[in-house]
C-alpha cells in the first residue's frame, strides 16, 4: 500500500461519510458534507500527481482509482438527488456516462490497450467537483453549473468513445 493508494481508499471512506452529513439533517450538513467532498475531490489530484511523479502507479491504483471516482461522484449526485437538488435523469444520464466510459476503459485494457484520460476528461471532472459544491452549499447557480456539467460530461463520454472505437470493434 502506497501512498497515492492509501489516498485513494481515503476517498473511498469519505463517501458514505459525505453521504451522511449531505443527507440526514445534522447541524451545518451541508457546508460539512461540501467540506468532506471537498477533500476527497482533492485526493483524486493528488493520488495521481503522486503515483505519476514518484513512479508510484501500480495494478491496484489504476483499478481502484477509477472505481473510487465513480463512487463518490455517484454518492454526491445519489445525495443530491435525495434532496431534491438535482433532476434524477440528469443523474442518470451523467452516472450512465461515467460508468459507460468505466466499461470502454476495462474492455480496452483486457485487450493490452490503454485509454488515457484527455483534458476534456478533466474538465468534467472538476466542472463535476465543482457543481456539487456548489448545490451543496445552496449556491444560486448550482443548478446551471449542473446542467453544463452534464454537457461536458456527455461530449466527454463521446470523446472516448470515438477514441476508443477501434477496441470495440475487435
Amino acid at each position: 500500500m502506497n501512498l497515492p493508494n492509501l489516498l485513494t481508499t481515503i476517498r473511498i471512506i469519505l463517501v458514505p461519510v459525505f453521504m451522511v452529513f449531505a443527507i440526514f439533517d445534522v447541524p451545518n450538513g451541508d457546508f460539512i458534507a461540501a467540506v468532506v467532498f471537498s477533500l476527497a475531490a482533492i485526493t483524486d489530484f493528488f493520488d495521481g500527481h503522486i503515483a505519476r511523479k514518484n513512479k508510484l502507479v501500480t495494478k491496484l491504483g489504476a483499478l481502484i482509482d477509477p472505481v473510487a471516482d465513480k463512487l463518490l461522484i455517484a454518492g454526491a449526485l445519489l445525495s443530491l438527488v435525495q434532496l431534491g437538488r438535482v433532476n434524477a435523469i440528469l443523474a442518470m444520464v451523467i452516472l450512465a456516462r461515467e460508468f459507460a466510459v468505466m466499461g470502454l476503459r476495462l474492455i480496452a485494457a483486457s485487450a493490452g490497450v490503454t485509454i488515457k484520460v484527455s483534458k476534456f476528461g478533466k474538465l468534467k471532472t472538476t466542472s463535476q467537483f465543482v457543481a456539487v459544491v456548489a448545490l451543496l452549499l445552496n449556491l444560486p447557480f448550482g443548478g446551471i453549473l449542473m446542467y453544463l456539467t452534464a454537457i461536458i460530461t456527455v461530449v466527454s463520454g463521446a470523446e472516448y468513445f470515438i477514441k476508443g472505437a477501434h477496441v470495440l470493434k475487435e
